[in-house]
């Protein structure tokens, strides 16, 4: 009876916890950029895109696949930067545990 209840307390612990780490990853916001800032792309934890912004010197009709390679450079880099925040957070709830298949 004793290991039910210790196990029913983990299983409420880690739900609290899994409550937590979506709530920060729904307010964290990550920033991408490429083209020296020209094009910066916002994404929060659960790497929706929040936002782009596109500098007015880089939008020229004749240079469009060169636009569109600096969008994706900046979604990109977002990426790479919200994956390093979200493993870090993970990491830090984990106390340094490797979980498989968690980190």
């Amino acid at each position: 009876m004793k290991d039910l209840a210790n196990l029913q307390k983990m299983l409420k612990t880690a739900k609290e916890m899994q409550e937590k780490l979506q709530k920060e990853l729904a307010e964290m916001r990550v920033s991408g950029t490429s083209g020296g800032g020209m094009v910066n792309v916002t994404m929060d934890g659960h790497k929706n895109v929040t936002s782009v912004h596109i500098d007015p010197e880089v939008v020229n009709r004749d240079e469009v696949e060169m636009l569109q390679d600096l969008i994706l450079a900046a979604l990109a880099d977002a990426m790479a930067k919200a994956e390093e925040h979200i493993a870090q957070k993970l990491g830090d709830l984990g106390g340094g545990l490797k979980i498989p298949g968690l980190f």
